[in-house]
């Protein structure tokens, strides 16, 4: 029989199965949830579907998972729902519908609380955001910390007009549930006031409610992971008005009424329409809205919220609709109780158990035949849903390929059916401005004096690198950890190599520097101390049939892999930036001389071909860059002076700083106590200075040592190996960060920089293909292209890459 034209959810399924070989029904989606039954794997259009699972029953409501998000419903939807989400990547919903529930109803009928008994989060409601703009919500299960990234998506100007799909991110990625709320209202607000910077609202007051829009067609995006999760895609759409207050504007009643339909006329939307209870049923705009749009109720699941406030004699009518005799839904209705999470401060837990308790003993919910007990509560409401999603992306999978191959087909075709516009001027002049282009970029890769030149652009992020790796030196202490804590000083013998820290390191609180383009790797820099009972713990453990006074080598090894496991991330960040850095200089280097020739077609090609070249010389350089990370592995040096000087001041270091002796705070107290006065007085106080008669005595002897070398005559220390091993391994750290912070620039600058040059006019003749029989044809369509032709071949070639992309992501499921 053909696919019903259902709509596609964005998480796979496993069906509930009674009987084994039972096969399931062919109208899923219209059944009720205690008729779904059967076990059975069917394939269409290379994709192969399993239906089959344990049975989730009534009881499982209580877990602590949040709505949708039950760990007890994930199974095996997170690889569908990260399909769904890398097809939205590629723009490609521009081109054909993508799965989506779209969560509407009339303003203040507890849309909000539904969305977050779901996702877990905790939504704005001040009245000058509430709900003013789509919220798109992307769950994904991780086994990775709980995590939400928010990115503001812009298709709209402030007239309304479609401009070209831009994706901000609004900050960095949250790890704190207790501060989504606020990220969110700010976002709202970066979205309602489309011509301020966005950054304004990310780190600035919000307190103000003027904006410049009532409500957006552009909307804020949460991709939110974490181990109690589910794999779910949602969008939470502003509430229908029907009227509103003199200081409003009439047109905002069509404004959400056409964004609200955008969403659900398409038959990949699944409808979750939101009806509260405390206001009469036909005065509720979005019932009519749904039922326009879907007729059959097919795709719309009915959620009546708020029970509490049924006004009394009013509940008879409730409960008809609950039985689905007064407005009647495939997929039923539902009732949820949501509590004032925000002022009552409870878990969402508990506020599940609350819901449980409070349509098992209020009327008339208690008293409900059993068969409408399963219509109750937010468990059985996403229990359906996931049942609902799972059997409707089966279905969709395979259209969406259809679909998809038809679009390839048809865009293939358009961009072959764009005409070649005359040229007057062939070949010779293209190669003028290839020979200019290629003179101006071996310049700029050379290096220039002015400002913004792009080695002095570069050289800050290389500055951040080495800035970045010097602060993963292990943070070796010479005092236990049952000690009480303190701050180990500043060694004064790093000061001269170290000083270009200087104002930008801040010890004083033991957190993370403010580095400048630093990114991630700022958050993952090490700031624990390394206790010394820890290290000689560690030491012994490792023992194996060593002498009492010797300890393997695999201590100072584990103890140096610590950190330069640490150097990948700024390394490949330093990479990121400069790549990033060469895309832009290239792209201005383009548009310079491509932006007056052929209309603009010039100017893309040239740039697709740079970029391909481009990336040939970065993955040269993440070649090198591995290597080098490869090569830090197994520790090693050469430089012993440097190693067994530094290995030497760092003991003297440790041990002056040992609790049985302070040795080197005394002489250091001592020396700034007892200044030496100029002049004849001074020369008698400077001979009778203890620490100089000291010096003086041990030099007598044929011993030269300077004052801070004294604590190496100290007596041995019940930690002395301990204190070899932090001495060691952070003498090895100022031999190998040294080395690492040199190499890797050099390797990237090598590679990708000076490597850019390399067979560029090559690279440039043959992308081109200027030189082959077809060599005039093409310079002179390059040259003179109609304007409306090249905006129609540019949009034609994304369109195109959109689709490959696609295309793409949908072989990854086979």
């Amino acid at each position: 029989m053909p696919i019903p034209n259902l709509p596609s959810p964005v998480v796979s399924f496993t069906l509930d199965t009674v009987d084994p070989q039972a096969t399931p029904p062919s109208d899923v989606a219209s059944m009720s949830s205690d008729e779904i039954t059967g076990e059975s794997i069917g394939s269409h259009g290379g994709f192969t579907f399993r239906f089959g699972s344990p049975v989730v029953t009534a009881d499982n409501n209580n877990v602590e998972g949040v709505g949708l998000s039950d760990p007890t419903k994930n199974y095996n939807r997170k690889e569908m729902l990260d399909l769904v989400n890398r097809l939205r990547n590629t723009g490609v919903q521009t081109d054909i519908d993508l799965p989506l529930i779209a969560v509407i109803g009339s303003q203040s009928a507890g849309k909000s609380s539904l969305i977050e008994s779901i996702s877990g989060i905790t939504l704005p409601r001040s009245s000058g955001t509430c709900t003013r703009c789509p919220t798109e919500c992307k769950l994904s299960h991780s086994d990775s910390p709980w995590k939400c990234i928010v990115k503001l998506h812009f298709s709209t100007n402030p007239k309304g007009a479609s401009i070209p799909v831009r994706l901000v991110p609004f900050g960095d990625p949250i790890t704190s549930k207790s501060l989504v709320e606020d990220r969110i209202r700010r976002a709202q607000r970066a979205i309602l006031n489309p011509s301020v910077d966005p950054k304004k609202y990310l780190h600035g007051k919000t307190a103000s409610n003027e904006n410049e829009l009532s409500f957006s067609k552009n909307y804020v995006s949460l991709e939110i992971s974490g181990k109690d999760l589910a794999d779910l895609s949602f969008v939470d759409l502003p509430g229908l008005i029907a009227s509103v207050g003199r200081a409003g504007d009439e047109r905002d009643i069509e404004l959400v009424k056409s964004l609200v339909t955008s969403y659900i006329k398409k038959d990949s939307c699944v409808i979750l329409l939101t009806v509260a209870c405390e206001t009469d049923f036909e005065n509720q705009g979005a019932h009519h809205l749904a039922k326009k749009y879907d007729p059959e109720g097919k795709r719309t699941v009915g959620v009546l919220t708020k029970p509490d406030r049924i006004q009394p004699g009013d509940e008879s009518s409730w409960l008809r609709i609950l039985r689905n005799e007064t407005e009647s839904l495939l997929n039923n209705w539902y009732c949820v109780k949501q509590p004032q999470t925000l002022s009552l401060g409870i878990t969402w837990a508990d506020a599940r158990r609350q819901e449980t308790d409070f349509f098992a003993t209020a009327q008339p919910w208690g008293s409900l035949e059993p068969r409408y007990q399963k219509f109750l509560g937010t468990g059985n409401l996403t229990e359906r849903l996931s049942l609902i999603l799972s059997e409707l992306i089966a279905k969709r999978l395979p259209e969406i390929q259809k679909e998809l191959m038809n679009s390839l087909q048809e865009t293939e075709a358009e961009l072959r059916a764009l005409p070649r516009a005359p040229s007057s001027d062939p070949v010779g002049e293209v190669l003028h401005v290839l020979s200019n282009f290629t003179r101006d970029l071996s310049r700029r890769l050379e290096g220039t004096s002015e400002e913004d030149g792009l080695l002095q652009t570069i050289r800050p992020c290389q500055e951040t690198f080495k800035r970045a790796i010097r602060r993963t030196a292990p943070n070796f202490v010479p005092w236990e950890n049952t000690q009480s804590a303190r701050e180990l000083p500043k060694a004064e013998f790093l000061a001269n190599e170290e000083g270009d820290d200087e104002g930008t390191v801040i010890e004083s609180d033991g957190g993370s520097p403010s580095l400048p383009h630093l990114g991630s790797v700022e958050k993952s820099l090490p700031t624990d101390q390394i206790y010394i009972d820890e290290v000689f713990k560690r030491a012994q453990s490792a023992r194996t049939r060593e002498l009492p006074d010797n300890y393997p080598f695999v201590v100072q090894k584990e103890y140096i892999k610590q950190f330069t496991k640490q150097w990948r991330q700024p390394a490949m960040d330093l990479f990121d930036n400069i790549h990033a850095i060469l895309k832009a200089d290239l792209a201005k280097l383009v548009k310079k001389h491509f932006a007056e020739m052929g209309k603009g077609n010039a100017e893309q090609s040239i740039l697709m071909i740079v970029y391909d070249h481009l990336d040939g010389a970065a993955a040269r350089t993440k070649e090198r860059i591995e290597w080098l990370l490869a090569l830090e592995q197994s520790p090693t040096t050469l430089n012993t002076h440097y190693y067994s000087d530094y290995k030497d001041k760092f003991l003297a270091y440790y041990k002056g700083f040992r609790d049985n002796t302070d040795l080197a705070s005394r002489i250091k107290t001592f020396q700034s106590s007892n200044k030496v006065v100029p002049g004849f007085q001074g020369a008698i106080e400077s001979r009778l200075n203890p620490i100089t008669q000291i010096l003086a005595g041990l030099s007598a002897i044929g011993i030269t040592v300077k004052a801070e070398d004294l604590p190496r005559l100290l007596s041995s220390d019940p930690m002395e190996a301990a204190l070899n091993i932090m001495a060691s391994v952070r003498a090895y750290f100022q031999v190998a960060y040294k080395r690492f912070a040199d190499m890797v620039p050099i390797a990237v600058d090598y590679e990708i920089v000076l490597g850019l040059e390399k067979n560029i006019d090559k690279a440039l003749q043959e992308g081109l293909q200027i030189t082959g029989p077809d060599g005039y044809s093409r310079c002179q369509n390059m040259l003179q292209e109609l304007s409306s032709v090249a905006s129609r071949r540019q949009d034609m070639q994304k369109k195109l890459e959109r689709l490959q992309a696609a295309r793409q992501e949908l072989k990854r499921l086979m």
